[in-house]
């Protein structure tokens, strides 16, 4: 009895990291219309999304408070930039 309950906590110890991990790699999706894609937003999304208003030279802005039109101008800017 005492050899199962240890083996049931030293599973449960290792699958906890990768269980973690996994929780970390849910990003938000978005659909572009005007490409018919999908961007998935992650850490290189966001380093690319600030250096967009980095060369506009304005104010960060969060992406959920811009209009319409200002989210489509973005997504022309990311398909022209891809590097980022």
């Amino acid at each position: 009895m005492r050899r199962i309950i240890c083996s049931l906590f030293l599973g449960a110890a290792l699958l906890a990291p990768m269980a973690m991990n996994a929780e970390e790699h849910h990003y938000k999706r978005y659909y572009d219309r005007d490409r018919r894609d999908w961007h998935e937003w992650n850490e290189g999304e966001n380093r690319a999304y600030h250096r967009y208003w980095e060369e506009r030279r304005e104010a960060h802005r969060d992406w959920a408070r811009l209009k319409r039109r200002q989210q489509i101008e973005y997504w022309r800017w990311r398909h022209m930039h891809p590097e980022y």
